[in-house]
């Protein structure tokens, strides 16, 4: 377990004028950088009334204002994140502030295909939509190893942009995204001499410290190593997608045991922001209680203690048991050329094993109406349409999952789960 120590000052508040919900200001790990960050991946949406979804832009500039004058200041986004509209709506909203008072982080979101124009005409776009000349952070997304780095940026001459980009002042921080193994994340580190890393996003929080599984790192490795080259640490998924803020019954039972007005979330958020050398923490606020849950965490903020980190410990070891989809809802799998809602199954799926209603079998006490239950929620919860008896195994989804998921495998299981509960 790495030592633990905060050094934290306050932010000085920013943003608008008017009567905020809650009282004070964000503690910062480095200066200027309040320790919350609001990850833009999951804006409001609402229906378009063609059949999509559109942002709720009017939402997103009052969730805008009230993380800004609580010294929330550094905002992720991406050019791919909404199907492209995230930094467009972010821009909106952070534009009607003074530059000086947020911080932007965008990432170059070229996966395959990678050409020297089209990045430059990515990174020049981010720049034209927030009205600036200069990034604070940015990213090379979602990095697997140096031979991705190597294919999608160095090859085509892409990072030899960004270093003169960073030298002139126009990129003010450069870093990386990191989803892979360990090998892929010890080859990147190993360019540190050579690029000069300023920070590294890496997936972090109480179950992937130790139970990353697959073909992912364990955070506790990530962390050590950038912790010993005194490199800032950008956390993503925090909740794992949301799964840490929903436990199965019996566990959640035991952190509100310990703390009966604390949420569950509040856990996942003192964890990772336990941990000296985070620059800050991303957390994908949709709803303005998501934003005030995590003020209240990281206002006079508790790191944990000895005691309770043993705990998580031992709960991630039990979470890690349960046989849910490791799914973040990141939507990098989206769309599927056969229409399946991927994430949506994955999450109904996931929430039944958070009920204790997946294993329902003949055997059970009042199967029948638990039967009917079940398939009545599945319904409701994904359009027929959009099914898991759609699949036809394709496998276009599995390369473009950061959580290298086995998506059709696990969209089978769970289609012979419905179809033997129709059946019976």
């Amino acid at each position: 377990m790495a030592t633990l120590g905060l050094g934290a000052t306050a932010c000085a508040p920013r943003g608008p004028k008017g009567a905020a919900p809650i009282e004070g200001q964000v503690i910062q790990h480095y200066p200027g950088t309040g320790l919350l960050g609001y990850g833009c991946m999951r804006w409001p949406e609402e229906e378009d009334g063609e059949g999509g979804k559109r942002i709720i832009q009017e939402e997103v500039n009052r969730l805008v204002d009230e993380a800004l004058s609580h010294g929330v200041n550094y905002f992720d986004t991406s050019p791919v994140y909404h199907g492209g509209d995230s930094e467009r709506a972010t821009a909106e909203a952070l534009c009607r502030h003074p530059r000086d008072q947020w911080q932007l982080a965008t990432k170059l979101s070229i996966f395959r295909n990678v050409n020297y124009e089209d990045a430059v005409a990515m990174y020049r776009r981010s720049m034209e939509l927030f009205r600036t000349d200069y990034i604070d952070n940015y990213l090379l997304h979602s990095l697997s190893g140096a031979e991705a780095l190597d294919e999608r940026f160095i090859k085509t001459g892409v990072m030899d942009f960004v270093l003169r980009e960073r030298e002139a002042g126009r990129i003010r921080r450069l870093g990386f995204s990191f989803h892979g193994n360990r090998e892929g994340f010890d080859s990147l580190i190993a360019l540190h001499d050579k690029y000069h890393w300023d920070f590294v996003q890496i997936q972090m929080n109480y179950l992937d410290w130790k139970h990353a599984g697959r073909r992912n790192t364990n955070a506790d490795h990530m962390y050590a190593v950038l912790e010993a080259l005194d490199i800032p640490v950008v956390m993503m998924e925090p909740l794992r997608g949301g799964e840490l803020g929903s436990l199965p019954a019996a566990l959640s039972d035991r952190l509100k045991a310990l703390r009966p007005q604390a949420s569950i979330a509040s856990w996942a958020f003192r964890f990772v922001g336990s941990f000296p050398k985070v620059l800050t923490v991303l957390s994908g606020m949709t709803y303005r209680e998501h934003l005030e849950d995590n003020l209240r965490t990281y206002i006079d903020f508790e790191p944990l203690s000895a005691e309770e980190f043993a705990l998580l410990e031992e709960i991630a070891e039990q979470v890690s048991a349960y046989p849910k989809v490791r799914c973040t809802a990141c939507r990098y799998c989206m769309p599927c050329p056969y229409g399946i809602d991927i994430p949506g199954l994955f999450h109904f799926y996931n929430s039944t094993v958070d009920n204790d209603t997946y294993l329902i079998t003949p055997e059970q006490k009042d199967f029948e109406r638990a039967r009917r239950r079940y398939l009545a929620a599945y319904d409701k919860a994904v359009l027929s349409a959009a099914q898991a008896d759609h699949c036809i195994g394709c496998a276009q989804c599995v390369p473009l999952c950061p959580q290298h998921i086995p998506i059709p495998g696990e969209i089978r299981r769970i289609d012979r789960l419905i179809e033997t509960l129709r059946q019976a």
